[in-house]
């Protein structure tokens, strides 16, 4: 069974960096389209970062030029980078396997990690 376990949340200072991880098993990691998302309490769910088999990257606007998404194909791992922190950038962050492309929707999700950005 594939599962997805995310790690590196917490509190953070508005402009300050934090950064998180996502462990993968069950899958074959390589083939497959990774992303982030994130949900705020009472907001939709929105698409954060996808990084393809091939490491093509693609950001939401929101975010963009701020935070990195990343992944080690050899320890079957995606990073997210998230530098310049802001306080609407709160909320729960999900790691994601997509589909052999990413326009595929999400397959599996993790637990979530808690990203709260305050002074």
């Amino acid at each position: 069974q594939v599962q997805l376990v995310e790690s590196g949340g917490g509190l953070v200072q508005p402009g300050g960096s934090l950064r998180l991880s996502c462990s993968v098993s069950g899958s074959t990691f390589k083939i497959y389209a990774m992303g982030w998302y994130r949900q705020a309490p009472g907001k939709q769910r929105e698409l954060v970062a996808i990084i393809s088999s091939r490491y093509t990257t693609q950001y939401a606007d929101s975010v963009k030029g701020r935070f990195t998404i990343s992944r080690d194909n050899i320890l079957s791992t995606v990073s997210l980078q998230m530098n310049e922190l802001k306080p609407e950038d709160t909320a729960v962050y999900y790691c994601t396997q997509l589909g052999g492309s990413m326009s595929s929707p999400p397959h599996y999700w993790g637990q979530g990690t808690q990203v709260t950005v305050s002074s």
